[in-house]
């Protein structure tokens, strides 16, 4: 009886000491080029370089939007007005984005976010592995 109760005590706290969700919020803003997509722990696709970069912007009431950009050589980026707005939800301590495109609602988990890589997970099991935007630097 001991010996189940003190494994009921460890598997409570490994559950309840994952990471809070919410210290990945302040990192979700800003402009992230596409490293790796996998699929079952398997690498699906391997980017050196991408030609289009995800920019972030996140409101405080936890709405936003998520746009395609492609950056120029000069440092600054072409924009059209096509956008994806979004809802960011903890839900089940893990957060989601909330996207509506054409009246269908979809959603994204972001499994990790600091300021060197962000992840973000689709219902269907695909991974996607950013790294943060560097401009080109010719003058080197």
């Amino acid at each position: 009886m001991k010996r189940l109760l003190l494994i009921l005590v460890v598997v409570l706290s490994v559950l309840t000491c994952s990471e809070n969700p919410e210290i990945f919020i302040p990192h979700l803003e800003g402009y992230w080029e596409i490293k790796q997509v996998k699929k079952e722990g398997k690498v699906v696709k391997e980017y050196n370089i991408s030609t289009t970069v995800d920019y972030f912007k996140v409101n405080d009431d936890l709405t936003g939007f998520r746009k395609k950009v492609t950056p120029s050589l000069d440092g600054k980026f072409t924009v059209t007005d096509d956008e994806s707005p979004f809802v960011l939800k903890i839900e089940n301590n893990k957060l989601y984005i909330y996207y509506t495109v054409n009246n269908i609602t979809f959603k994204e988990s972001i499994e990790h976010a600091t300021e060197e890589e962000l992840v973000i997970t689709n219902d269907e099991g695909f991974k996607y592995i950013y790294k943060p935007f560097e401009s080109l630097n010719l003058e080197q």
